[in-house]
């Protein structure tokens, strides 16, 4: 289970979730502590939406990267953002040429292939403080351990800063593959 396939594999978990969302749920605090399920969703769909330009363009503006990561992507319609987010991505991803491109993204210059680990790693964890956040589960254990490995492989010492990634949390070797997939990304679980 790899590249493309694994990616729609994650959206596809992602829509699983959000279209359990409710509306009064998307206030709650979700375990990346700064941010409220809305504040994640917006998060994502800014996300999802550089990664498809960075596939499609090589780069994004960083006027567009400003937009992206700080204004309101969502709009009336947290769901369909996603959605249309999503689509675009894959589009970008599954585009001739695409995954032989170098993509420069805001923390660096890497093959497309690399990009699109980082969004699969990214978009699975998010996922699961979806999930966390509104009373659901991620079932999809397969789908977690890949994330997880992606993860182990980009996430250095360096990106465990405030706001990317807290340090790495003690979990049983018994904990599901959601508990050890949020330990991994810094979750207080």
């Amino acid at each position: 289970m790899e590249g493309i396939a694994l990616l729609q594999r994650v959206v596809d978990t992602t829509d699983g979730v959000l279209v359990n969302i409710t509306p009064a749920q998307m206030s709650n605090q979700t375990l990346c502590t700064e941010w409220t399920v809305r504040d994640l969703l917006n998060h994502m769909v800014g996300g999802a939406t550089m990664f498809a330009i960075s596939a499609e363009q090589g780069s994004v503006p960083d006027e567009e990267i400003g937009r992206l990561m700080g204004g309101d992507c969502l709009g009336d319609d947290a769901k369909s953002a996603w959605d249309t987010a999503a689509k675009r991505a894959m589009a970008a991803f599954e585009a001739p040429g695409a995954m032989e491109k170098i993509v420069k993204l805001p923390f660096g210059e890497m093959p497309a292939g690399v990009a699109l680990n980082i969004a699969i790693f990214d978009v699975a964890t998010h996922a699961v403080d979806l999930a966390r956040a509104t009373g659901q589960h991620v079932a999809d254990d397969e789908l977690l351990d890949v994330a997880l490995t992606m993860g182990r492989q980009m996430v250095s010492p360096e990106l465990r800063v405030p706001g990317v990634f807290g340090d790495e949390q003690a979990v049983q070797s018994t904990a599901s593959a959601e508990d050890k997939l949020l330990a991994f990304a810094g979750r207080k679980i």
